[in-house]
């Protein structure tokens, strides 16, 4: 019986340890939100995909920070609308918490329950070779396709 629990013991630890992979990346645009207006459905689409894959791939809280300001730039760059702008920005930064378990949550690409952590190197390359691997098959990513 001891060689058994010694066995089972070793593959518990060992599967705890593993890092969980990434997920392939996936876009919806801008989650919950228009991705444009009536005349141009796509106007900050873009915006919103460039946000999308820093939320998939996670990082720290100041990661997020930029991404988020990033994405509130963007959208006021293609509209000069500040308070569409800053509305967006609102919305990302109210409920884009890791903490959330939802799709659009920051660091969405990794298993629920990741923070603000840095990636390592090794994350680092592979979200690199899964975001190679969407865009083989999206040439022209979310927005695109529409």
């Amino acid at each position: 019986m001891k060689p058994f629990a010694a066995a089972l013991a070793v593959a518990l630890l060992s599967s705890c340890s593993a890092k969980p992979a990434l997920r392939s990346f996936y876009s919806d645009g801008c989650s919950l939100f228009p991705d444009g207006k009536l005349g141009d459905r796509r106007l900050w689409c873009d915006c919103c995909f460039a946000h999308d894959i820093a939320y998939w791939r996670g990082g720290t809280e100041e990661d997020r920070k930029r991404a988020d300001e990033g994405l509130r730039a963007c959208v006021f760059g293609r509209t000069g609308d500040a308070k569409l702008a800053t509305l967006m920005y609102d919305g990302v930064r109210l409920g884009g918490s890791p903490v959330f378990p939802n799709w659009y949550r920051w660091a969405y690409g990794w298993p629920y329950g990741r923070t603000y952590e840095p990636l390592t190197a090794a994350e680092a390359e592979q979200a690199s070779a899964k975001l190679a691997d969407y865009y083989r098959s999206h040439p022209t990513g979310y927005c695109g396709r529409k």
